[in-house]
């Protein structure tokens, strides 16, 4: 009598430790890439901008005029450095704080429209050479990507999102 073998399941394998220290690694170059881009793109619009005050200031000038509590949460910083930053922003004259219409006691952070102008053109820069580089690469590349990306950003954020919505 002949044994027939049962057909192979497929067995997902999991990362592992070498792959995921190797994927830990092109972040941590990726992160220290994406300080020092803050960190030129602050002195692009102001030579006494701190790149946290650029991350403020990016913030408000893409979101619009926000109050410094949605601002701390927004980047998850915290809102000492939030109250700290927009009074340097001030003195720079890239921000104002302007009186909520609804509640007269509260205050809304926005940007100067020479700050708006200032990072909207540091802004397209760094935009067109994101776009350069990944133009380059086939669609696919890019959809998995974009994909993978935000899969692992909601599980780490422990979010609900769906990829589509991140």
């Amino acid at each position: 009598m002949t044994a027939t073998a049962a057909p192979a399941a497929t067995v997902e394998r999991t990362a592992g430790h070498d792959a995921i220290d190797q994927v830990e690694e092109q972040f941590r170059l990726l992160f220290v890439r994406v300080r020092a881009v803050w960190k030129e793109a602050a002195a692009a619009v102001h030579p006494d901008l701190q790149p946290v005050g650029y991350k403020i200031l990016s913030a408000i000038v893409h979101r619009g005029r926000m109050h410094a509590g949605a601002i701390a949460d927004a980047l998850e910083i915290d809102k000492s450095v939030v109250s700290r930053q927009v009074k340097h922003l001030e003195a720079l004259g890239l921000a104002q704080v302007v009186a909520d219409p609804e509640d007269r006691r509260a205050r809304y952070i926005e940007a100067t429209p020479a700050a708006i102008e200032s990072v909207g053109q540091r802004r397209s820069r760094m935009h067109r050479r994101l776009h350069e580089q990944l133009q380059a690469w086939p669609a696919d590349d890019v959809a998995q990507l974009a994909r993978l990306l935000a899969r692992l950003t909601n599980e780490i954020a422990g979010d609900e999102a769906t990829p589509e919505e991140a």
